[in-house]
């Protein structure tokens, strides 16, 4: 396997090394084994792509709606059915492509979001753009699940969170970058260049995924069947985590919908400027998962319930953070940070405990999170149409932080009884 700063030096491996000798079966020195491998890279590039289209609707709901005659709220559904598609798509699909192989499942996944992509931008109609969005959204899901696990399996177990946080940034990064830049094109030449320049981000990536990705085992080691899929979900370590993904989100997403009403009505930002907060919770957030992976491969539990607790601690400063322009971006920061930093944990958490048949346990990690942030945004708009209002909108991350926290220990707490237990 090549590795970012070796794939142009490494050469054939030697015949004059000993039998035994590990170098002889590497191309790369072996201290050089904490590189990342540039296939991760490609992955995260398809993942930069794909996080770009289920969020860059929001950016054009105004062209959409004065392009197809239709209300914004009703434009906005194109966004509820992408996430609805993800929740159930990847598990169904996952199930039918239990026993394919990896890599020919991921760049076909990715040739048909981009053929997804053209259709969008070819869409003549807001009833057809609503069908390409749910066609490119159900391998949405799938993708992430097979393509979080070929991130896993391209390192060492121990460096296995840095890579899921790698392979996450692209998301990340999706919000930071992909979706203004997306707006910009859309406001500059028309809503469906975006889709255009979208759908090139993920012709590239499947590109570079053939090329480099490895191709792993052979398909009968590598499939599962059906019910092998399934069983592995008994395990209380996976349907936990899913619940402490949903959990969390639900708090995350609860808050950060509404976000831009808080620093205009609360915070006393002009709408001006709120785009520039938005920027340093998005590098919040890129932290934020990058150190999550770090502090995943060093102790996973701990880090995960840590991260889980801090987020609840932040929401708190956000109480008082809202109240000044100044401190807002304190306060906007922190909750990029710690918004997102258990995502890794959680993730590396399940494909370990799902490793007989991880493929379909981790695509319904895309189905737990997206379940999240629908409920997550839902529970806002609730919250607000309740007379609670905006300066309260903090306690949601509290709550839900904090009742995850609490379902990561009992988990941590049973797995430790049952590792004690003599077989």
């Amino acid at each position: 396997m090549l590795y970012a700063d070796e794939c142009l030096r490494a050469g054939p491996a030697r015949d004059d090394l000993r039998p035994g000798d590990r170098r002889h079966f590497l191309p790369v020195p072996p201290e050089r084994l904490s590189k990342m491998p540039i296939a991760l890279f490609a992955l995260s590039l398809a993942a930069f792509a794909i996080g770009t289209t289920e969020f860059i609707i929001a950016g054009l709901l105004p062209d959409l709606s004065a392009s197809f005659g239709v209300s914004i709220p009703t434009a906005g559904l194109l966004v509820t059915a992408y996430a609805v598609a993800v929740a159930i798509g990847g598990p169904v699909l996952a199930l039918l492509t239990a026993r394919l192989p990896r890599k020919p499942m991921i760049v076909g996944l990715l040739a048909v979001f981009t053929l997804g992509q053209a259709f969008c931008a070819l869409a003549p109609s807001y009833p057809l753009l609503m069908a390409a969005r749910i066609f490119v959204a159900c391998g949405h899901g799938l993708f992430y699940g097979i393509a979080s696990v070929a991130a896993a399996d391209l390192v060492p177990k121990e460096k296995r969170g840095a890579a899921l946080a790698l392979f996450l940034g692209g998301i990340t990064v999706a919000n930071v970058l992909g979706v203004p830049a997306g707006t910009a094109i859309g406001n500059a030449f028309g809503w469906r260049w975006a889709f255009w320049a979208i759908g090139g981000f993920g012709l590239a990536a499947a590109l570079l995924v053939a090329w480099l990705l490895p191709p792993g085992r052979p398909q009968h080691e590598e499939g599962a069947s059906i019910r092998a899929e399934l069983a592995e979900l008994r395990h209380q370590e996976v349907y936990l985590s899913f619940l402490v993904i949903g959990l969390y989100l639900v708090g995350t997403i609860g808050f950060s919908t509404y976000q831009v009403p808080v620093m205009t009505r609360i915070t006393g930002i002009p709408q001006v400027y709120t785009p520039y907060y938005l920027i340093v919770g998005g590098i919040g957030t890129i932290v934020g998962i990058y150190a999550g992976g770090r502090a995943a491969d060093w102790r996973l539990m701990p880090s995960l319930i840590s991260g889980l607790i801090l987020l609840a601690l932040a929401a708190v400063v956000m109480f008082a953070a809202m109240h000044n322009p100044i401190s807002m971006v304190l306060g906007i920061f922190l909750m990029g940070v710690f918004g997102f930093t258990s995502l890794s944990p959680t993730q590396k958490r399940i494909i370990e405990a799902a490793n007989a048949a991880p493929n379909f346990a981790a695509t319904l990690i895309s189905t737990a999170a997206n379940i999240g942030i629908a409920l997550g945004a839902g529970v806002g708009a609730l919250w607000i149409d309740h007379g609670l209002g905006y300066e309260s909108l903090p306690a949601i991350p509290v709550l839900c932080s904090l009742l995850a926290a609490g379902i990561a220990l009992l988990s941590w707490s049973l797995e430790r009884r049952r590792q004690l237990v003599p077989t």
